[in-house]
């Protein structure tokens, strides 16, 4: 999983995106302290564990003030989640949106929201860190996102593999 550049002077269509999920009854805003451990536990049960570590960098996440996180909402519901300067100063992620949403804009409309704030918070640049194969175009189009060469395994590297706690 390769890490990605954006250039937050060039962020474009941000007000645009927001406003198109926004016709669909669709909310994306910060997360506010008294949903932390709702979207905490959301996080968790949504993605992993295909994706571990995701509820604790959300955390992190949840855990600044302001918040880094943004939500997705649709009457009281959670659609979608998009962290940054959790794992790392300057970094986005992790991002989601459950996958019987996918498709709508969500993830786009999440994903330029928190690097606006990134760039109301004075970056210049921001990264995309750990960025499947699969998703390079999502992030190419959307964000203008370039490739970091040499960037794997990046700051994923020797992670901390979850075992079962009733072994020594």
């Amino acid at each position: 999983m390769m890490d990605m550049l954006v250039p937050l002077y060039r962020l474009d269509g941000v007000a645009e995106r927001v406003a198109g999920v926004r016709k669909q009854g669709i909310t994306v805003r910060l997360a506010m302290a008294y949903e932390r451990d709702a979207v905490i536990d959301w996080v968790r049960q949504v993605f992993e564990p295909e994706a571990p570590g995701w509820a604790g960098e959300c955390a992190v996440a949840l855990s600044s003030v302001p918040a880094t996180c943004h939500i997705a909402t649709r009457d009281g519901a959670l659609l979608g989640f998009a962290c940054h300067d959790a794992t790392a100063k300057g970094f986005f992620g992790p991002t989601g949106v459950d996958e019987q949403v996918r498709g709508q804009g969500i993830g786009a409309a999440l994903l330029v929201a928190s690097l606006a704030a990134m760039q109301g918070s004075g970056y210049a640049y921001a990264v995309i860190g750990g960025v499947r194969e699969d998703l390079r175009s999502f992030y190419e189009k959307v964000v203008g996102a370039v490739e970091i060469a040499d960037s794997v395994p990046g700051i994923y590297r020797d992670r901390i593999v979850q075992r079962d706690s009733n072994r020594v």
